[in-house]
């Protein structure tokens, strides 16, 4: 029979929380401390889908998506040391694997598309495409799109605009980032982030105007 020495010391252990609980920050920062692969494998499948589905939409092409995402994650792994501690890590991978798919974007000489048909909620790469995520509640110029085909005409629209005002719009709107961690992702103010979030929505509503015959 255990001793009670035994039995308190048990009592006392802590219990061992599955790595499926724990917060980015803790498996970045355990990685970082112990080099555990299954600690990171667990924050590369956690992105796996939300991320991939982002960069597949920004790229326009599933195998530069999947090159992307793998490319980001090596940076993840050897940038890790430079993780500040206290901040939040969506941002800082979201920063680091758009700084990737831009390296892309240059290499190949290419635009960024908006792609219609990639799942718009990034946990759940079964759902609707992108169109399909424009909510008909928000006063929004994309809000007054009341049907499917509309929807396609204003993504297309946003497929047009310059690549910063784009950033912002794909990041809050899709992402559904906060300005703040948008403002993080793409180091700028976050006066900057509402100011280009403005300026796009004004113009994707000036396109999406009827033409005078």
């Amino acid at each position: 029979m255990p001793t009670t020495t035994q039995t308190t010391q048990k009592q006392l252990q802590p219990a061992v929380v599955p790595l499926a609980e724990w917060t980015d920050e803790q498996l970045l920062l355990d990685y970082r401390r112990t080099g555990n692969q299954r600690v990171f494998e667990t924050l590369v499948q956690r992105y796996e889908h939300e991320l991939f589905a982002y960069l597949r939409a920004y790229l326009g092409d599933a195998q530069q998506a999947e090159d992307t995402f793998q490319i980001a994650f090596l940076h993840v792994h050897l940038k890790c040391d430079q993780f500040e501690k206290g901040r939040k890590v969506r941002p800082w991978i979201y920063k680091i694997a758009i700084n990737r798919a831009i390296d892309n974007l240059r290499k190949n000489g290419r635009r960024t598309t908006v792609s219609l048909d990639t799942p718009h909620d990034t946990h759940d790469p079964n759902s609707g495409g992108w169109v399909d995520a424009l909510p008909g509640n928000r006063k929004t110029p994309i809000s007054r799109l009341i049907d499917r085909e509309e929807s396609r005409r204003s993504l297309s629209v946003l497929a047009k605009l310059p690549e910063h005002l784009k950033q912002v719009v794909t990041l809050v709107f899709f992402q559904d980032m906060k300005y703040r961690e948008a403002a993080e992702v793409l180091s700028i103010p976050v006066g900057t982030v509402k100011s280009r979030m403005h300026t796009a929505l004004s113009r994707m509503h000036r396109l999406l105007q009827p033409q005078p015959i």
